[in-house]
């Protein structure tokens, strides 16, 4: 079961350990919603897998674990897990203060780079790659010039037109996106892969064929996919 933290621990010094979970929500009362991080495995990783929800593009409600874009990346959560639990891999799953981008707030992207600081103290100089859905995977794709980032596996991402690319230099990226996708288009997808290619270090896009924007159609695929491309990012064995 994984550990929760949120902004309100910022303050200690101690890296979250695989204890029982305390909580998986913000807190109550008058207080603004708070960014909280799951984790799943060593407390002195080797690598990092940092998963990041998905959301919507107008809301201030708060977000929590209970709602359906990040219960989403649950699966991947525990695929990850299990694959690299005997090579010291460690999975932080991200839960936002809102469950939207909200324009130029770009809500999520300071939530994303408060856990990236919270990584660089718990396990400083650690590899990691990224793991987003639709919001989750703009926000991934948006924080991806971490230090400590290797890559971004962006899945069903949500990329206008005009999103940034340069932060990619380096690193690699994988885009899978379902054909049937009717929420964030597939087109904009391979758009964002085509002027991505000369920045990073390497871009893949795999189209899912007859997959919607919920990844439900072909779960496996998904999951072995991504699975498969973070450990290699990383350099740890995909098999046991």
């Amino acid at each position: 079961m994984p550990s929760w933290v949120t902004m309100r621990d910022a303050t200690s010094s101690n890296p979250p350990g695989p204890t029982p979970a305390v909580s998986c929500e913000a807190s109550p009362g008058p207080l603004s919603p708070v960014p909280r991080l799951a984790v799943r495995g060593p407390s002195a990783p080797r690598a990092v897998a940092l998963l990041l929800h998905g959301g919507r593009e107008h809301s201030l409600e708060p977000a929590n674990a209970r709602q359906p874009a990040p219960l989403r990346m649950v699966p991947f959560a525990l695929s990850l897990a299990r694959a690299g639990r005997r090579h010291g891999l460690a999975v932080w799953t991200l839960g936002y203060r809102y469950r939207g981008w909200n324009d130029q707030e770009a809500s999520p992207v300071p939530d994303a780079l408060w856990a990236l600081e919270r990584l660089h103290q718990a396990c400083p100089g650690v590899p990691v790659v990224l793991v987003g859905h639709s919001m989750g995977a703009r926000t991934a794709l948006r924080v991806a010039g971490d230090r400590q980032v290797r890559g971004v596996a962006a899945l069903a991402p949500w990329v206008p037109r005009g999103e940034p690319v340069g932060q990619l230099a380096g690193r690699r990226v994988l885009i899978m996106h379902g054909t049937d996708d009717r929420t964030t288009p597939p087109r904009a997808s391979r758009a964002y892969a085509e002027r991505a290619r000369p920045v990073a270090a390497e871009v893949t896009y795999l189209d899912v064929p007859g997959e919607g924007h919920a990844m439900l159609r072909r779960p496996g695929l998904w999951h072995r996919r991504v699975t498969a491309f973070a450990l290699d990012c990383l350099d740890l064995p995909s098999r046991p």
